[in-house]
């Protein structure tokens, strides 16, 4: 059962007068935790804004019309979606809700956008948080109560939740209630507020980082993939389209190439490809054109920024291709160590480029053909030997 911080006894006096149904009473015993006294919330730190999946204001602005609305309208991610749009048609035809749903996976990828579709093919309205913001008790117990039959909640950065939060959330979405306590001594109240069955849609990029408890809450445990290069092809020829965008389909080939598998970068590419192309005076943006943008914008034709071949170098000449650990990287580079695990090193593995090894961080021969450096002899008892004293991983 969760405890909710006590009421003073004049409030809880208050709330105990006769006369009031139970209905009345349950919405008075939430009003009394949603508006309890408390103080300020503590700052919390804003996600590092760089060149790669993180949303920007921008990005914000313009994928409120780009992001599609039904499963048919979603590009990529295939196999996700044949099992999301079998469980929404038996829930439909049941008239249930659908059951819990877990997203994990690099950011930019549609993790929020296939919150949005479920919400509309299940004809039900979408409520959206983010688990920093739900830090008290209070928190959870207003948003749950505006909820309605069958809608869905979806809580972005689901693996940032307090502790005391997500305790007070298990029996939401297990039991579709909340316990409530208030008052002190004989004046203590406790009450169960039932729920109306919903959908939560939880988000994260760090999976590792969620409780087991509140992951085996979920029904459907689901994580995406980088997109290859002929869905990122799809997804910037249908961003070209409705930001009405003349792209050939040799530009459009070439900034699906640049996007990183990532259909937020490619949306953000388009946008920087149309700025180049009316700059330049240009109504029809060709290969060239394109490939002119992207390299002002100093993004080369695997999709490497500056800070991803800087990366690459400072293994490669500081430290002779590696291994050496992310912290050290890290310090060498100045960027902070889980920038780069989080935003920099996902799309670099998946490229080929760098390695984990036991050891520490090496660079790949696809790496130096890459950036048109001599490869060195590499020795494999090198590579991956297993002295777990040395540097960390």
């Amino acid at each position: 059962m969760a405890i909710i911080p006590s009421f003073s006894e004049g409030k809880g006096k208050a709330s105990g007068s006769p006369g009031k149904s139970s209905a009345d009473k349950k919405n008075e015993l939430v009003d009394l935790v949603v508006n309890e006294e408390s103080s300020p919330k503590p700052a919390v730190r804003k996600r590092s804004i760089v060149l790669s999946a993180d949303e920007t204001t921008a990005d914000q602005k313009t994928e409120l019309f780009l992001r599609p609305g039904t499963l048919a309208d979603y590009v990529g991610q295939t196999r996700l979606k044949a099992m999301m749009q079998m469980s929404i048609a038996a829930a439909k035809g049941r008239g249930e809700a659908l059951d819990h749903v877990l997203f994990y996976g690099p950011p930019g990828l549609g993790k929020t956008t296939l919150a949005r579709v479920i919400a509309n093919e299940m004809g039900a309205k979408i409520h959206m948080t983010s688990g920093p913001s739900l830090e008290r008790p209070r928190d959870i117990i207003g948003l749950v109560h505006q909820l309605e039959k069958h809608d869905v909640l979806f809580i972005d950065e689901i693996h940032r939740l307090s502790r005391v939060a997500e305790e007070l959330l298990y029996p939401a979405i297990e039991d579709f209630a909340v316990d409530l306590t208030s008052g002190k001594g004989h004046a203590t109240r406790t009450m169960r507020l039932d729920l109306p069955r919903f959908t939560l849609v939880g988000a994260t990029t760090k999976a590792g980082m969620i409780s087991n408890a509140l992951r085996d809450r979920f029904g459907f445990v689901c994580r995406l993939e980088f997109y290859n290069q002929e869905e990122l092809t799809q997804i910037v020829a249908r961003t070209a389209g409705i930001l009405s965008i003349k792209l050939t389909p040799e530009a459009t080939a070439v900034v699906a190439s640049r996007s990183r598998g990532t259909p937020r970068i490619a949306n953000r590419l388009v946008r920087l490809v149309r700025d180049f192309g009316q700059y330049s005076g240009k109504d029809i943006i060709d290969k060239d054109l394109a490939t002119e943008a992207l390299q002002t914008y100093q993004i080369d034709s695997s999709g490497l920024d500056p800070t991803d071949r800087k990366f690459l170098e400072i293994l490669i000449d500081n430290y002779n291709g590696g291994p050496v650990g992310i912290e050290t990287i890290a310090a060498t580079l100045g960027e902070d160590s889980d920038t780069l695990e989080d935003v920099y090193e996902p799309f670099l593995i998946q490229s080929g480029f760098i390695q984990r090894t036991p050891r520490g961080r090496v660079v790949t021969p696809a790496a130096y053909t890459h950036l048109r450096r001599k490869a060195p002899g590499m020795q494999l008892n090198l590579l991956f030997g297993d002295d777990k004293s040395s540097e960390e991983s």
